[in-house]
């Protein structure tokens, strides 16, 4: 540990913590159903969860940590790029209503418990569903390790910065109790604590958006204070940092990648977790339509990527790694710029909202490979007790998982590793999504097609360096078009126009599945059993004919 610990802030973030810790343990008892040894019960709250409670799940699910810290990041970095959070969280809401209502219908009628389970009662494909929950387990494992360095950015500003293994301890601790109280209470666990999250959150936000500018001569300064820093010179690139208006070469990219996080948002396991454990139809149109109120809640984070530019803020050197912590630009902004007892406050808010996504993330990831590794290919006759332990385990075989990505390789790789799991879980689109609506594709084709974009996707950001960091490989989400290569073709040579990676995939995933599909039905290939229903997929609360809660798979 280093010496300069922030006693006051520690012991405020130490006492929340208790406090979540607690509601933690206690949420096995909370809306509890007959028992914990179903997944049902276990992985899905007992599948109802009511408006106010998903609103907290979701919002405490979606708005995680690492977008507290690093979008505010971006923009003290980068300027206008960062803002692409914005429209990507406005339009996601109403592109997920309807599919995110079918999905519930289906799943609840037949006791899907993960989006691979759906697609295997689909498509007759274990395949096929295996390659859903391996992309989701893969897409998922980064982006817990990405909470861990939000919460490792708040301790390190508290001067919890040591080096080795035991300047990692606090964070060891913290997620050791946390493993522990999701592993006795399942998904109830991050539901019941989302509520201090959020309340805590919204508080230090507001406070944030008032109290700074106040302080720092109104927004009218703090834009021209960033305008002048972000026109800066960047050593390592020669150009500037940044800019507050998007420059014409990333409009492309800023639209591309917006759109492509929007449609990937409800594909993530933790996201599905969510809207399975809804109570109805209802609950889920109600939550759709107040979401957005969490994207204006997004733009006022954004906003202090400016205010620390303005403030002077310099990021916290790494003790482990000898370079800057970026994703310390808004601790460090509290830290200096609230009383002790206040930075105490917006710092455990930021920890315990890298708790809550961390622990929906295990639970959603032991799901998945529960039911569609564990219960598929190694114990076909696993009772509901049976797979209600082996997702236990495997939430803490996740989490220590994760722990080893901030453990064993660079946090800041860790953090390019999200634009693999974003282009990753893209794929699964046209399987999980499209397929609520028609079976028209083929299992082949989708399976073709879910390969060639994986492949492709990880192929273009495996090109993509970063001259800022020294880093050759896996650089960022902006892809020049004029590197587009396909089979050594290059379609769009000297166009310095960027592009996001995952989107140009998903289109090549598409355009597969499409071939793939004419040609294996015209060779009558059989497309497998579907033993969904049309009527399956508009059933709601109430149905006489809805499979019973923790009732046998």
């Amino acid at each position: 540990m280093t010496s300069g610990l922030q006693w006051t802030e520690l012991a405020i973030f130490t006492a929340l913590f208790l406090l979540v810790t607690v509601l933690g343990f206690v949420a096995a008892r909370w809306k509890a159903g007959h028992t914990l040894d179903h997944l049902d019960e276990w992985g899905l709250g007992g599948r109802k969860f009511g408006a106010w409670i998903t609103w907290f799940l979701l919002g405490g699910d979606l708005y995680t940590a690492y977008t507290f810290v690093a979008v505010p990041a971006l923009i003290f970095g980068a300027g206008a790029m960062g803002f692409f959070a914005m429209p990507y969280a406005v339009i996601a809401y109403p592109i997920v209503l309807l599919p995110a209502l079918r999905l519930w219908s289906v799943s609840r009628m037949h006791g899907f418990v993960t989006s691979a389970d759906y697609v295997r009662g689909r498509f007759g494909s274990p395949t096929l569903a295996l390659a859903i929950a391996i992309t989701g387990l893969v897409a998922t494992m980064p982006y817990i390790a990405l909470q861990l360095v939000g919460l490792e950015a708040v301790l390190r500003t508290m001067g919890l910065n040591g080096s080795g293994i035991l300047g990692h301890l606090p964070l060891l601790v913290a997620f050791v109790i946390l493993a522990l109280y999701t592993y006795q209470s399942g998904l109830r666990a991050p539901a019941l604590i989302a509520f201090v999250k959020d309340v805590l959150i919204y508080i230090v936000i507001f406070a944030a958006v008032f109290y700074l500018p106040s302080k720092l001569g109104g927004w009218e300064a703090i834009f021209g204070d960033a305008a002048e820093a972000l026109s800066q010179t960047n050593p390592a690139t020669g150009k500037p940092s940044g800019s507050l208006v998007l420059a014409e070469p990333s409009q492309l990219q800023y639209a591309t990648l917006a759109l492509g996080s929007a449609l990937a948002l409800f594909l993530y396991p933790h996201a599905l977790t969510a809207i399975f454990a809804a109570r109805g139809r209802k609950v889920i149109k109600r939550n759709m339509a107040a979401l957005p109120a969490y994207s204006f809640l997004l733009g006022l984070l954004a906003l202090l990527g400016f205010v620390a530019l303005s403030a002077g803020i310099e990021p916290i050197t790494n003790a482990a790694t000898g370079r800057p912590d970026s994703n310390t630009v808004v601790p460090v902004l509290f830290g200096q710029e609230f009383p002790s007892w206040f930075a105490g406050i917006a710092f455990a808010a930021i920890g315990i909202g890298a708790l809550v996504p961390a622990a929906v993330m295990s639970i959603a990831a032991a799901n998945l490979w529960t039911r569609n590794v564990y219960k598929e290919y190694l114990k076909r006759d696993a009772t509901p007790a049976q797979e209600a332990k082996q997702a236990k385990l495997a939430s803490l075989v996740v989490k220590f998982g994760a722990v080893a990505f901030i453990l064993f390789i660079d946090p800041q790789f860790s953090i390019d590793l999200q634009l693999i799991g974003g282009v990753l879980i893209l794929q699964t689109l046209p399987a999980v999504a499209l397929s609520l609506y028609t079976r028209w594709f083929h299992r082949i084709g989708l399976i073709a097609g879910w390969a060639v974009g994986i492949f492709w996707g990880i192929a273009m950001l495996y090109s993509i360096p970063n001259p800022a960091t020294g880093k050759e490989h896996f650089g960022g989400s902006a892809l020049a078009l004029d590197q587009l290569s396909i089979f050594g073709w290059r379609p769009f040579a000297g166009e310095e126009t960027m592009v996001y990676p995952g989107f140009v995939a998903l289109v090549a995933n598409l355009l597969i599945a499409v071939i793939v599909t004419l040609i294996v039905r015209a060779m009558k290939v059989p497309a497998g059993q579907d033993v969904t229903t049309g009527s399956d997929y508009h059933a709601d609360e109430g149905d006489e004919d809805l499979r019973a809660i923790a009732a046998k798979h």
